[in-house]
């Protein structure tokens, strides 16, 4: 008898090919049946995914749950959008290894570069770790809705190694860089995933500094990646700026340190892919590099995102056009209605749209400097901000623009802007795709999608928690690039194995990742007329009454992993049959 048969549906099956109709069993938490045909096989429960399409759990490569996994085992949101396993531990920060005592660096380094309230994070964290397979093993005691790996952050262990000297920016001598070495492969021996390491301007703590691996050596992180040496599992991943705007030499010093990292760690290396400048010319130089090195035999990837990278502005997020400016400052402390209607009083509109802005990024504060730079050009850039209503369009046109708006109410694109954000209760939101937007549209994304070494990621799921809510980039696959977009779509088969198998190959998870027989039963059904991506809202649902951006979304009729329902119509089930996945 099986556990589970989904009958009649479209199997998308993660391999790339063309959807065929088909039913699924599930015995013991795997796959045992797919038969085009009726197979008389009984099942203990039966759904009929007549019109519905069958395809794989999602495996996320890029999430920021390091905290909220301590004290959340659902991993909100993601289970609302298909995803059965996710990586957490990117961009070189997390929470272990961490010396007793020192745990408030680590904060303080978490909620600058991603965006997490620090008061939520002292008060949710228990902290009963120190070295990196504790924390795995104070994980691993409890089950969870879904499969996670973990790598191991730059960040935390340097500043476990060298203490002070790390966040002072030294050099990391030859003993420091032989105990980090020594610190990762007693991690990846225990089940670690990999390691990742951050390079970004824009990464601050919440103190404003610099993160402490930003400048760290060829020397430092070749010296770290020979942990890899012998062992048959692990990946590396880096966020780097590779500002071509301070000229080539720059970019091809930081890439030929990406490539010299890879050869030293001898396993698979993914870099951040976005178009960044303005100009556009820096993604190309980056894949260009990528195909050399791939010719040249270096296992490198592409992490590209669904849509445009930036950032969701309003009264009550982490972000808003006016947040610097003198009289809104006197009114900031107000209830978001009252403060709303305060900043619709003629006098105070007409004093604060004839002020400048301070200057917000800098030190004691994790705002980065790009912020300022923005600001000063708010002219300009209100070209590619938009009102983000019911409608979520995540592709919209210039016409649709707070600068266009302006012109055809003969104002200014800053009162615009004001008048928006003023009006009604104060909820109202702006979305700014800062990256990924320079035609005013998602084509040339659509280009880096479709590069066979491209993996989708960048969602950040669980940070940025004030300003984001790309954790929804699954949902958004299906339904803008595969069923909505007027041009230029996705095939379902294609965009089902970059959420699904693709990643899964990556991380060298050979159990999951397609419909197959013996393969894990991860599994989503979806109603692709009902599939939608919520609006964002702001909840305050994190410990010490911390807030965030949550985006849910409708139209999954069920998720499993490995054969346990974890989610069905939209709601999470108690069932935790998700566990650390940890790799041989």
């Amino acid at each position: 008898m099986l556990d589970l048969r989904i009958e009649g549906g479209t199997v998308a099956d993660g391999k790339g090919g063309e959807p065929f109709t088909a039913d699924v069993g599930v015995k013991d938490g795997r796959i045992v049946e797919i038969s085009t045909r009726p197979s008389g096989s009984v099942a203990r429960e039966t759904v009929d995914a007549s019109g519905a399409w069958v395809m794989p759990g999602f495996v996320d490569i890029h999430t920021h749950y390091d905290g909220q996994a301590t004290w959340d085992p659902t991993f909100s949101p993601s289970v609302n959008h298909g995803v059965t396993t996710l990586v957490m531990g990117n961009c070189g920060v997390g929470f272990a290894p961490v010396r007793p005592g020192k745990e408030d660096g680590l904060v303080k380094l978490m909620e600058g570069v991603e965006d997490i309230p620090g008061a939520a994070l002292h008060e949710g964290i228990r902290w009963n770790w120190e070295s990196f397979p504790q924390y795995m093993d104070a994980l691993d005691s409890e089950g969870r809705s879904l499969d996670y790996l973990v790598q191991v952050p730059h960040d935390p262990l340097r500043m476990y190694v060298m203490g002070e000297r790390a966040v002072a920016k030294e050099v990391a001598t030859p003993e420091d860089i032989a105990a980090m070495r020594a610190l990762l492969r007693e991690a990846l021996e225990a089940g670690a995933a990999g390691f990742s390491s951050g390079r970004s301007d824009n990464h601050r703590t919440s103190e404003g500094k610099e993160t402490p691996a930003a400048e760290a050596s060829a020397a430092e992180l070749t010296g770290i990646a020979q942990a890899f040496h012998g062992l048959r599992h692990g990946v590396v991943q880096m966020v780097s700026d590779f500002d071509l705007l301070q000229g080539p030499q720059r970019f091809d010093a930081e890439f030929d340190l990406v490539e010299q990292l890879a050869r030293a760690a001898g396993r698979p290396l993914s870099i951040t892919w976005l178009q960044r400048d303005p100009r556009g010319q820096q993604y190309p130089a980056i894949q260009a590099r990528v195909e050399k090195s791939v010719a040249a035999g270096l296992p490198l990837y592409l992490q590209t995102a669904a849509r445009g990278i930036g950032v969701i502005n309003g009264l009550d997020a982490s972000f808003h056009p006016f947040m610097g400016f003198p009289g809104y400052k006197e009114v900031a402390h107000l209830p978001l209605a009252q403060r709303a209607a305060a900043l619709r009083e003629p006098a105070r509109k007409q004093r604060i749209l004839s002020e400048q802005s301070g200057r917000l990024a800098g030190d004691g504060t994790a705002i980065p400097p790009l912020v300022d730079i923005l600001l000063a050009r708010i002219d300009l850039i209100s070209g590619r901000m938009f009102p983000l209503d019911a409608r979520l369009d995540y592709e919209p046109s210039v016409m649709q623009s707070f600068l266009v708006r302006a012109k055809q109410a003969g104002t200014t694109p800053l009162e615009a802007l004001y008048d928006h954000l003023a009006g009604g209760d104060g909820s109202n939101l702006i979305y700014f795709p800062i990256f990924n937007y320079n035609e005013g549209s998602l084509d040339s994304l659509r280009k880096m999608l479709d590069h066979p070494r491209a993996l989708l990621g960048l969602g950040d799921a669980g940070a940025h928690v004030g300003t984001v809510c790309d954790a929804s980039f699954s949902t958004f696959m299906l339904t803008h690039w595969v069923r909505d977009r007027a041009r230029d779509k996705m095939p379902l088969g294609r965009a089902v194995e970059m959420l699904s198998r693709r990643n899964a190959q990556y991380l060298g998870l050979q159990d999951r990742g397609a419909i197959a027989l013996g393969l894990r039963a991860d599994i989503n059904v979806v109603d692709p007329q009902r599939l939608g991506v919520g609006a964002p809202q702001l909840v305050n649902d994190l410990p010490a009454g911390g807030k965030r951006f949550l985006q849910k979304a409708q139209g999954y009729v069920g998720t499993w992993v490995h054969g346990v329902a974890v989610a069905r119509e939209g709601q999470v089930t108690t069932a935790r049959p998700g566990r650390l996945v940890r790799m041989k």
